[in-house]
């Protein structure tokens, strides 16, 4: 059993009408998001960005909790309260990234291992003392000829269980992130079963090695064709063949599934989530813990001036108001141009 307090936590993150900010972007990746509109990634700038999406009013209408980067987590918003506490005192629980990204498994030609167990249980121990109260792990697998291999999907979902079990020890809820990407021509049929497959590898791990299910949250891919298919799945096939597979693969435990974006666009990761939702009830609540799909409108609002802050809040508060709208499947494309 999970201790009471980790079910608690799970079970705030994914509060009705709510979902997570995934805003625990590494240095590479937040360089090149700044690349793109010309701001230089300096950590101040990075503190200022951070700042603006954690200090918008009202965004914890429709935020539970945000993940942080490591970095992040030791920053203090402009008037010098630590970024765990204002968001705290907002009523959204602070989390930590605490893998060590994704790197290329040996003999496995383009598939990848998951680093960041070596010391684990120390630095979780800290990040508990900065306030995070939940962590995200995440492994990647590559749909393609012969891949994944059972071996990248048996030592990625070894390794998952493994971050969740140090996790629940430390008070700590995890997130586990199964990521099947979406690039390449595959087809949607073809995306299922390796979404099934890696579910599979990874609930029977977990229940190996003893994590309790109602301690934790799910965040994985949702099941779409390849970016490059020819012929792509519409929404409402994106949301039968999703629930599908969740519905034989993840266990009634879980309190809720919160879904990455992968690259979806803003609109689309928010119309697939909607549509799985209007089918509900489901066994779990199903949420999203959306980085770039809630951020992308406010990053290119602000631009990196300072004068730009308010833009940006609107266009952030706006991305979590439509995906807020999602989890009780009454979100309509309209409501986009409404705010605009």
């Amino acid at each position: 059993m999970a201790a009471p307090e980790l079910e608690l936590t799970a079970r705030a993150l994914v509060a009705p009408g709510k979902g997570i900010l995934a805003a625990d972007e590494s240095d590479g990746t937040i360089k090149k998001r700044f690349d793109s509109i010309g701001a230089e990634s300096t950590e101040d700038n990075r503190r200022a960005y951070r700042d603006l999406l954690f200090t918008t009013q009202g965004a914890e209408e429709f935020i539970s909790g945000v993940i942080l980067f490591d970095e992040t987590i030791r920053q203090s918003s402009a008037d010098g309260t630590p970024f765990p506490e204002l968001l705290s005192s907002r009523g959204v629980i602070p989390g930590i990234k605490v893998d060590k990204g994704a790197k290329p498994l040996a003999n496995a030609p383009g598939e990848t291992i998951t680093e960041g167990l070596d010391g684990l249980r120390e630095r979780l121990e800290e990040y508990r003392g900065l306030g995070a109260r939940f962590a995200k792990w995440r492994a990647t697998y590559s749909i393609g000829p012969e891949l994944p291999s059972e071996y990248c999907v048996w030592t990625n979902a070894h390794a998952l269980a493994r971050y969740a079990a140090l996790c629940q020890e430390a008070g700590i809820v995890p997130i586990v992130e199964p990521e099947v990407l979406m690039d390449g021509e595959h087809t949607i049929d073809e995306a299922a079963k390796v979404t099934g497959r890696v579910l599979q590898g990874l609930y029977t791990e977990l229940r190996d090695q003893r994590v309790d299910f109602a301690g934790t949250l799910l965040k994985p891919n949702m099941v779409l064709s390849g970016y490059d298919a020819g012929d792509r799945a519409g929404v409402d096939e994106v949301a039968e063949r999703t629930l599908e597979v969740f519905y034989r693969h993840v266990p009634a435990a879980v309190p809720g599934i919160v879904f990455l974006s992968g690259g979806q666009t803003d609109e689309d990761a928010t119309a697939h989530l909607n549509a799985m939702n209007a089918r509900g009830p489901h066994p779990w609540q199903l949420s999203f813990s959306y980085g770039r799909a809630l951020q992308a409108p406010a990053l290119k609002a602000w631009g990196g001036r300072r004068e730009n802050v308010e833009a940006a809040q609107r266009a952030y508060y706006h991305r979590a108001k439509m995906n807020g709208a999602a989890r009780t499947g009454s979100y309509a494309p309209e409501m986009e141009q409404a705010a605009a």
